[in-house]
């Protein structure tokens, strides 16, 4: 316990100010997708931009070609939450995956896995690369069904947040490892927060 308390404040520490605002903006964009609003794409877009850099920088290459996907996912989430065609409301509603749609994620999750896990083995000097291709699968799923507004997409990120807290900390992003946890409480949270919403929703739609 003493050798993780010193590791976080030896970390913290070390951080850079491009990582603290990498953080800032990330832990904003959790929370503004608790609430539902747009900004979550805008200043998520500033925290994957930071990361893209800084999963490059620490070998994490897998990680940083899922920080790319977000960024063109947070453009398309943009456009998709704001895309309605009804005058009573700004965003499209929350919505939960058909039977179909859950085939279609699990396909998503096992094929990003199996490419991300041969290209680190196979071209990469990645010393994790099935650690790395477990968090960024998962990741790949989680911002998918958030751009489509799906209640599923906090499931997919609980796990990813779950994995990556140790991958961070392993690499000696502590804060980023810190910022991981946080995520996994605010992802819990967005979750309910979430759900609830959704019970509000069919409620008003059968009245």
């Amino acid at each position: 316990m003493e050798y993780i308390i010193d590791g976080i404040i030896q970390g913290v520490m070390q951080t850079t100010l491009l990582e603290w605002t990498a953080v800032i903006f990330g832990i904003a964009s959790v929370v503004c997708s608790m609430r539902e609003n747009i900004w979550v794409y805008p200043t998520g877009i500033v925290s994957v931009v930071i990361y893209v850099y800084l999963a490059f920088q620490y070998k994490l290459y897998a990680d940083m070609g899922v920080n790319a996907y977000y960024f063109i996912m947070s453009l398309y989430g943009w456009y998709y939450w704001t895309n309605t065609d009804s005058a009573k409301r700004d965003q499209v509603p929350i919505t939960l995956n058909s039977m179909r749609e859950h085939g279609y994620t699990l396909l998503l999750l096992l094929t990003s896995f199996s490419l991300l896990a041969a290209v680190l083995i196979n071209f990469t000097d990645s010393d994790v690369p099935y650690w790395d291709a477990s968090t960024t699968s998962f990741a790949i799923v989680g911002m998918w069904l958030m751009a489509r507004k799906k209640l599923e997409n906090w499931i997919a990120w609980i796990i990813t947040d779950l994995l990556s807290i140790p991958l961070y900390f392993y690499k000696g992003l502590v804060l980023t490892s810190f910022q991981f946890l946080v995520f996994t409480v605010l992802a819990t949270m967005g979750y309910f927060v979430w759900k609830k919403s959704y019970a509000k929703q069919q409620q008003l739609a059968a009245t």
